[in-house]
């Protein structure tokens, strides 16, 4: 019973609690006004000049938190509040999201490692709890030992993120603070906006690993009848 209150505690508490911490710390830093008076699609273009960076484009996009970096496409999309806004979420958010850019640019081996694994992690993934659900239900145990072996794409791909995304707020912290965009008042309220969202990745990252090994203890566990 333990150890069932634990798991739910992991795939349900520890999220919830992240995903609330995360919007809480962003809607307050989001109302905390920059000295300079900068927006955050601004501080982004000047943080990637400043690293000679000239062949990746920014765009405003709709949504919350819905901002990223496309590899692919040498694009880094930012959230309407955050493009615009001069406010400290806003440029941290904007920093953090050059971080990975330069990380492409400087060909940061956790993010290489995570942009070839992503495909993979993505089918193995999608392919899991398919075979899960059918080994399960026609008691097909190596249909099932096989679902469970096939999550442990996605558990790799959630291990090699949270390096790549601490990475990322480390470098836009330095860049923020090297330039002068932000004051020391302001560096803590950054600070504690990229830590918030840090813990979102370490949650998607217990819950995967919750449910692998849930799954393998009850896929690999021994029959009764052995």
């Amino acid at each position: 019973m333990a150890n069932y209150l634990i798991y739910l505690a992991i795939i349900i508490i520890v999220p919830i609690w992240a995903q609330m911490r995360v919007r809480k710390t962003y809607k307050k830093y989001q109302e905390v006004p920059i000295h300079s008076g900068v927006t955050g699609a601004q501080v982004a273009d000047f943080i990637m000049k400043q690293n000679g960076i000239t062949n990746v484009r920014l765009e405003p996009i709709g949504g919350t938190m819905s901002d990223h970096y496309d590899p692919t496409n040498k694009v880094v999309r930012l959230s309407e509040d955050v493009y615009y806004g001069s406010t400290v979420s806003a440029v941290s958010i904007a920093a953090h999201e050059i971080g990975h850019v330069i990380q492409d640019a400087t060909d940061y081996g956790m993010m290489r490692v995570r942009h070839r694994i992503a495909p993979v992690a993505s089918i193995t993934s999608n392919l899991s709890f398919p075979l899960l659900l059918i080994g399960f239900l026609a008691g097909m145990s190596g249909l099932a030992m096989l679902g469970v072996i096939l999550m442990l794409g996605a558990v790799i791909f959630q291990l090699v993120t949270l390096p790549v995304e601490f990475d990322a707020s480390n470098r836009a912290m330095a860049q923020l603070t090297e330039h002068g965009i932000i004051d020391a008042e302001e560096e803590r309220g950054s600070r504690r906006v990229l830590n918030a969202a840090a813990w979102t990745y370490v949650a998607a990252t217990l819950v995967a690993i919750a449910e692998f090994v849930r799954l393998a203890l009850i896929v690999f566990a021994p029959s009764s009848d052995d």
